[in-house]
C-alpha cells in the first residue's frame, strides 16, 4: 500500500501545485508566458516533478525565472532598436520545448531507469548513467540561460559587438554576434544555475565544472551556427538552434565528465 502512495503522490503533488502556479501567472499582470505557453510548461513541470522530484524542478524554475527577467532587461530599448524578443518576452509554446526539450528527455530516461524499466548492468559500458542523465539535465539549461543572458546583456549593454566567425565589427542583435559583456554575463549565468544543480543534490562539483565549461562550448557554437547556417536554412528557427544548443551542452556535459572518469581510472 505504501509503495503505492510512494508512487501516485508526486502526480497529486506536481499536478496540485502547477495547477495553482498555472492559475496565478494567468491571472498576473506581467506575462511572462503566452496562454499555450503555460499549458505548455504546466506539462513540461509536472513532467519534471515527476521524474526528478523538486530537486529537478528547482533548476528548470530557477532557468525560467532568471531567463525572463534578463530578456526583459533593457526591453524598451531592444525594441525601439528592433532586437528584442517578439511578445515583450512573453514565452510560447516553442520557447518553452525549444530550451527544455534536451532536459525533459534527460528526465524521463531518468525516470524510466529509477522505474525499473531499463536496469542497467554492472558490464555496461555507460558508467552510472544515471548520473551521467542528471549531469546532461542540469548542462542543458546551464547552456540555455548562458546563451539567453549572454544575448539579451549583450543586446542591452554591449558596447562592441562583434561576428564569431570573423570578429567584425556588427550591430548589437546580429545572429551570431558575441560582446564582452554579454560573454561574461553568461558565464555567471552558467555558475549560477550549474550550482543551483549541486545545491540540490543532482551533481556534485566536478560537475559544475562540466556545466559551466560545457554551456561555455555550446553557446559559442551556437553563435557560429548563428552566423554561417542559420540565414541559409528557413528550417533553422531560433527555436530548433536553441534545441541544438541545449543537445551540444549535455552531450559535452557527459563526455567531459566520462572522459574524467576513464583518465582518473
Amino acid at each position: 500500500m505504501s509503495s503505492l502512495i510512494d508512487s501516485v503522490n508526486p502526480w497529486f503533488v506536481a499536478v496540485g501545485l502547477n495547477t495553482i502556479l498555472l492559475g496565478l501567472a494567468w491571472i498576473a499582470p506581467k506575462k511572462l508566458l503566452t496562454p499555450a505557453g503555460l499549458f505548455h510548461a504546466w506539462f513540461l513541470a509536472i513532467l519534471i516533478w515527476v521524474t526528478l522530484g523538486w530537486q529537478g524542478y528547482a533548476v528548470v524554475m530557477f532557468y525560467f525565472l532568471v531567463g525572463s527577467g534578463v530578456t526583459r532587461i533593457g526591453m524598451a530599448q531592444k525594441e525601439a532598436e528592433g532586437i528584442a524578443e517578439k511578445r515583450s518576452g512573453a514565452r510560447g509554446p516553442e520557447n518553452v520545448w525549444g530550451s527544455a526539450l534536451t532536459g525533459a528527455l534527460c528526465a524521463l530516461g531518468v525516470g524510466i531507469i529509477n522505474s525499473g524499466f531499463i536496469v542497467p548492468s554492472s558490464q555496461s559500458l555507460i558508467p552510472n548513467p544515471q548520473s551521467l542523465l542528471l549531469l546532461a539535465y542540469v548542462a542543458s539549461f546551464s547552456t540555455k540561460l548562458a546563451d539567453t543572458t549572454a544575448s539579451e546583456v549583450g543586446k542591452a549593454y554591449g558596447k562592441s559587438t562583434f561576428l564569431i566567425t570573423t570578429l567584425k565589427p556588427v550591430p548589437r542583435g546580429t545572429e551570431g554576434a558575441v560582446s564582452l559583456e554579454g560573454t561574461l554575463a553568461g558565464i555567471v549565468a552558467s555558475v549560477a544555475i550549474a550550482f543551483v544543480g549541486w545545491g540540490v543534490g543532482l551533481i556534485d562539483l566536478l560537475g559544475v565544472a562540466w556545466c559551466v565549461l560545457a554551456a561555455f562550448i555550446a553557446t559559442n557554437l551556437e553563435s557560429v551556427i548563428g552566423a554561417t547556417l542559420q540565414s541559409k536554412y528557413t528550417w533553422l528557427t531560433n527555436e530548433v538552434v536553441n534545441i541544438v544548443n541545449t543537445l551540444i551542452g549535455a552531450i559535452a556535459a557527459v563526455l567531459l565528465a566520462w572522459t574524467w572518469i576513464s583518465i582518473i581510472k
